[in-house]
């Protein structure tokens, strides 16, 4: 009786050397079907390099099963046990399931046959079991192995990593000129400039990703500076995989311990710098359900990134009034707006009374505070130092320079090369005169385009202020800034120097960087008649 048949074949090209050729997997098969003459080919269906322990990650496996409730075949061939599942449910399920649609399993090398042997489910149970333990000792030997690798400092991954390249197996040396993009990221980044940003400037000067790619994403600069590796620090088992028959690597929130490794390789940041943007990164972002951390937006508008209501809830913009002066601003605490009085929401024992705050108030109390502040010395002197440094005096626009004169130079040095080549396949005689004299001009008028581009570059150069001067510049604006009868409260002494206020009922509480007690104030009357009086706690 003639009989259709299927072959089921996974190769796995790390494990199984004898068969590690597709050909070699062909070849036993055919052996078979020609001493069988009433078999008749179906299809053949083969997994190469996959892990045994799931089926779900096969998909000729997944393939085959549809064809086989389908009716297209009542026979399936394959080697042992260990190559239909190592995993001692998947294959008595899968057996089982076949069988009620009376389609047959033959193993070769196990010699059992799913309907012919009596005893065939439970020769089937015993070998799948055992592969199934072989699974696990595998698994727990490769762990340990890990373990000893990790333990050394060995490097583990494609070595695919924004500033470095790998030399050999286990060896990361610093390329420096994607290390000057890793450092333009973290000083760009600890001055305030967001991801997106970065990213763009990135794209703009035609710099390229670890992987020769000229876009950028915010998404690629965080992960650059939430990369420990730039510190000097290898961080271990930031995955695991819970189930060595699932196979699926799930991250590690503290299911399993980590290991740090230091001193393995050269550090591209300082780890106080890195710890520093780690800090900011987390301030703009919240724990999500799923453990990690998810980004929120920065606020726009000065006051709303620093004031903070009682009930911890923050506040957001609106517009109170239009005048013939223009247009008034007030804050409202986002849980009162979005909870307001008779519903559901409460913090604590009450609802937040925390009423709207207008922009004035607001303006008028660091009136209040810095003009105070100003007229003594030593409060003058901290002041002055902390503007200063929020200032950031830039001393690095040479240094940006002069790496970008040093890129074309590289390029011109490439062009050159070029050149040199172009030349002596003409003299071998291997370009014929048009194609040299062709190729030729566009390479120099390469090379002519970047030594334009360093003239421009070195003229820019020289018209830099130095350092000395840009400080004396620097000095200069704090001196305005704190020059309230002609400018007013400026929004840089309020980042700089304003840590949070805390909005209560009838009362704000500032706290400023450099001063040990908050300072609590109350604004009595409207704009027109209002005085400012230190409150009473």
């Amino acid at each position: 009786m003639n009989r259709k048949v299927a072959i089921y074949a996974r190769v796995s090209t790390e494990h199984e050397a004898q068969l590690s050729a597709l050909d070699n997997q062909v070849q036993y098969y055919d052996d078979i079907l020609d001493k069988h003459p009433n078999w008749i080919l179906y299809d053949r269906y083969i997994d190469e390099g996959i892990t045994g322990t799931s089926i779900k990650k096969r998909k000729n496996f997944i393939r085959m099963m549809k064809d086989a409730h389908e009716g297209k075949f009542d026979l399936i061939i394959t080697r042992e046990v260990s190559r239909f599942a190592r995993n001692t449910v998947d294959t008595l399920q899968e057996t089982r399931k076949l069988k009620k649609i009376g389609v047959e399993v033959y193993f070769t090398e196990d010699n059992i046959w799913t309907f012919k042997d009596d005893d065939g489910e439970l020769k089937l149970t015993i070998m799948a079991t055992l592969a199934q333990n072989e699974s696990k000792k595998t698994s727990q030997r490769v762990k340990a192995g890990l373990r000893i690798a990790f333990q050394n400092g060995i490097f583990m991954g494609s070595g695919n990593i924004l500033g470095y390249d790998k030399i050999n197996k286990n060896t990361m040396v610093v390329n420096q000129e994607q290390a000057d993009i890793v450092r333009y990221i973290f000083k760009e980044y600890l001055n305030g400039v967001g991801t997106t940003t970065i990213a763009k400037d990135l794209e703009r000067k035609g710099y390229k990703t670890s992987t020769g790619l000229t876009r950028w994403n915010a998404a690629y600069i965080t992960r650059v500076l939430r990369n420990q590796f730039y510190a000097g620090t290898i961080v271990y088992n930031k995955q695991y995989i819970p189930d060595y028959l699932e196979q699926k690597a799930r991250k590690n929130r503290g299911e399993i311990e980590q290991i740090v490794v230091e001193g393995t390789h050269e550090p591209i940041i300082l780890k106080e710098d890195f710890e520093k943007v780690q800090a900011i990164l987390d301030r703009h972002s919240k724990p999500s359900t799923s453990g990690d951390r998810t980004a929120i937006g920065v606020p726009k508008y000065i006051w709303s990134k620093k004031m903070i209501c009682e009930c911890g809830s923050n506040f957001n913009r609106r517009k109170d009034h239009t005048t013939n002066k223009g247009k008034t601003y007030a804050y409202a605490c986002y849980n009162r707006k979005t909870h307001p009085k008779g519903g559901k929401y409460e913090y604590g024992y009450k609802f937040c009374e925390v009423k709207e705050v207008q922009e004035w108030k607001l303006e008028k109390m660091a009136e209040f505070i810095f003009r105070n502040l100003v007229n003594d010395d030593h409060n003058r002197i901290e002041l002055e130092l902390i503007l200063l440094n929020g200032i950031k005096i830039d001393t690095h626009d040479a240094d940006e320079l002069n790496n970008e004169i040093k890129r074309y130079n590289k390029l011109i040095k490439e062009e050159s090369i070029k050149l040199d080549r172009l030349l002596n396949l003409y003299l071998d005689k291997k370009v014929n005169p048009a194609d040299y004299e062709s190729f030729q001009k566009k390479l120099s008028e390469k090379i002519e385009l970047y030594k334009l581009e360093i003239e421009d570059l070195e003229k820019e150069l020289k018209r830099l202020d130095p350092p000395e001067v840009k400080i004396e510049k620097a000095k200069q604006s704090v001196r305005r800034l704190l020059d309230f009868n002609y400018n007013g409260i400026n929004d840089l002494l309020i980042e700089e120097v304003v840590e949070k206020i805390t909005v209560h009922k009838d009362w704000f509480e500032w706290k400023l960087v450099f001063l040990n007690e908050p300072i609590n104030l109350e604004v009595k009357g409207k704009k027109q008649d209002y005085f400012i009086v230190e409150h009473e706690k």
